[in-house]
């Protein structure tokens, strides 16, 4: 039995909001322990003064004491997932913080998270296996090459993506809606390897990704099934030959949103998740719909619009369709509209997911909504930087898939 990894969690109101057992279940879910760093009085009142940061809450001095003890090795972790809730403003502020510091001055993986009462196990476990990966597979998640041949499926929300690789190129791809989980899978495949030009039987190793991974890897046969945040990381510094220096991935899917601060190809810091659907490629799809438009042409006809002409309830994706249906109902022009829904989209990721990592450049925005031109120029505006979208970003979740399946022909 592999040795657990030992995640120290940092945390204010997980046991008196009841869901410090969601916690622990994540964890052991993915072979992982979550403990509590123990301190001493005098080590909290010391740590408090040193960090300088004014704060109340008791609960909160002793998540700064604890961080302080991690980065000075006076506590062994492998991983550390900090913990506020959701509705206290200044929980906000020390998480961030402490998230900030521990990256900046350890080499440990951090996620942090702002829970509510209703945070279950099935909300946490993405992120509790990002980290025990991320800790137990470096030398892995380091790997800048792709060898022999194989495959690598991300069955996601909306689509499930099949990229066949051979010698670090991509060499035939698969694209479809994902309906039935397991079909749309075998279909997908079969897509991938008509244009890669080979037989099922000649990959030599193959990787699986996305919410359907456990029951498509299943299906399958795979030798690697890995959760998202760790594969659309090395997908996207791959494919974007960023494997070496700092970036942020962006990946705005049909369900939810992730946030990566990247390291030599290493996920440090990450997020995912997001408050509403408005903040999700789900209600470009639903802008496309009422503009009587195809979701390939709302980019385009977005980049010939005003947002500003168009005020929106940029929370809820259900008052933001209602400000999208006011505003054509008073005459306002599909462009203007189009442009509205994208930089709403953009500005909630920008609040809800890259205030929780630190953004470094360059940025790369990956995923199906990446080809939303419209969408890439709203968040270059708001990050005023120029947004880099890689060739086949489309595909990042299986590509890196594929590139770290390639592991296990060598039994790393």
């Amino acid at each position: 039995m592999t040795t657990p990894v030992r995640i120290a969690q940092l945390s204010c109101g997980s046991e008196y909001s009841g869901i410090q057992k969601e916690i622990n279940d994540a964890a052991a879910a993915v072979n992982a322990e979550v403990f509590f760093p123990d301190l001493t009085l005098a080590d909290i009142r010391r740590s408090y003064g040193e960090f300088g940061l004014d704060v109340r809450s008791g609960d909160l001095k002793l998540q700064i004491a604890r961080a302080k003890a991690l980065v000075e090795g006076r506590v062994d972790a492998d991983a550390v997932f900090i913990a506020t809730c959701f509705r206290c403003a200044e929980g906000a502020i020390v998480r961030n913080e402490l998230r900030r510091y521990i990256l900046h001055n350890s080499q440990l993986p951090v996620v942090s998270y702002s829970f509510t009462e209703r945070t279950t196990s099935g909300t946490l476990l993405t992120r509790m296996e990002a980290l025990t990966t991320i800790a137990r597979r470096r030398a892995l998640l380091a790997r800048e090459v792709q060898e022999g041949t194989t495959l690598g499926v991300d069955s996601g929300s909306s689509t499930t993506k099949a990229v066949v690789m051979k010698d670090n190129e991509i060499i035939g791809t698969g694209w479809l809606p994902t309906i039935e989980v397991l079909k749309s899978a075998d279909d997908a495949i079969d897509i991938a390897l008509k244009e890669a030009g080979i037989e099922r039987d000649a990959v030599e190793a193959v990787g699986t990704t996305g919410y359907g991974r456990f029951l498509v890897g299943s299906h399958i046969g795979a030798d690697l099934v890995q959760e998202e945040l760790t594969t659309n990381s090395k997908g996207a510094v791959y494919l974007a030959d960023r494997q070496r220096g700092d970036s942020t991935v962006i990946d705005i899917g049909g369900m939810d949103n992730k946030a990566i601060s990247v390291s030599d190809g290493i996920p440090g810091t990450f997020t995912m998740g997001g408050i509403c659907a408005g903040a999700s490629g789900r209600f470009l799809e639903m802008t496309a719909k009422r503009l009587g438009i195809a979701i390939t042409e709302l980019g385009p006809l977005a980049m010939k619009g005003l947002s500003e002409n168009v005020p929106m309830n940029s929370y809820c994706i259900v008052f933001g369709t209602q400000s999208l249906v006011n505003a054509l109902a008073t005459g306002t022009s599909p462009e203007d509209v189009a442009a509205a829904a994208c930089h709403s989209v953009a500005e909630q990721v920008f609040e809800q997911q890259l205030q929780e990592i630190d953004i470094r450049e360059p940025v790369i925005m990956v995923g199906g909504t990446s080809l939303i031109e419209g969408l890439v120029y709203a968040m270059g505006q708001l990050l005023q930087t120029e947004v880099l979208v890689p060739p086949h970003s489309q595909y990042i979740g299986a590509v890196g898939s594929a590139l770290l399946a390639s592991g296990f022909i060598r039994g790393e």
